[in-house]
């Protein structure tokens, strides 16, 4: 049997960037619901969390995942739940894109505490600033 580590920082946003996810209330039900979802379909979030306009996500991929799957899977399913259960007022969906960075496990403590502390994070730095940065730091942007 194989043993494989493949830890993932994904970081995807809601559509347009708007705040659906305004109420830190809001926010703690999604997040729980897309990690308890995840478990049920296999998928080991070791961390999530997020702000008003995305979400972090931490994954451990398994030996028979694909990362496009496991993001379909998340985002697919946490709309419809969201749209559901009325948690916005306005029709709720997730930005197709997404990033994804692989984590070694050296710096997986500071990857955890950066995603766990998203809310102070971003009173200093919007998520679209951030973003950019990152973009542009990676050459995915000019």
């Amino acid at each position: 049997m194989p043993h494989v580590k493949v830890m993932i920082h994904l970081v995807w946003s809601t559509k347009n960037r708007q705040p659906f996810l305004a109420s830190s209330e809001v926010r703690r039900k999604v997040w729980k619901h897309i990690k308890d979802n995840a478990a049920q379909k296999g998928i080991f979030i070791d961390m999530i969390n997020g702000y008003n306009d995305h979400c972090h996500c931490l994954v451990s991929l398994g030996i028979e995942q694909s990362l496009s799957n496991i993001l379909r899977l998340l985002k697919g399913e946490s709309s419809y739940w969201i749209n559901k259960n009325g948690l916005c007022s306005s029709k709720f969906e997730w930005q197709e894109e997404y990033f994804a960075i692989s984590v070694s496990e050296k710096i997986l403590p500071a990857v955890r505490d950066y995603i766990r502390n998203q809310e102070d994070h971003h009173q200093i730095k919007t998520f679209s600033e951030e973003y950019d940065l990152l973009m542009k730091e990676f050459g995915l942007k000019n």
